[in-house]
């Protein structure tokens, strides 16, 4: 099943809830969900989806 990943980062957003990279190559970013308190990681992905590397840009968390 795919997942569609900028869908479930902007509801993470929606929700309060923070993500951040935590890995980056030229050709695949790795993210952390992480709790509303920007605290604890619940989830973590990594993609190569040239949709969602565009998402995040050169970005390091949803904050910027």
């Amino acid at each position: 099943m795919d997942v569609d990943r900028i869908a479930e980062l902007q509801r993470w957003e929606d929700s309060g809830a923070h993500w951040r990279v935590v890995g980056r190559t030229a050709t695949t970013v790795t993210v952390a969900l992480v709790q509303c308190d920007g605290g604890e990681e619940v989830g973590r992905f990594t993609s190569a989806d040239a949709a969602v590397l565009r998402f995040i840009g050169d970005r390091e968390s949803d904050e910027g």
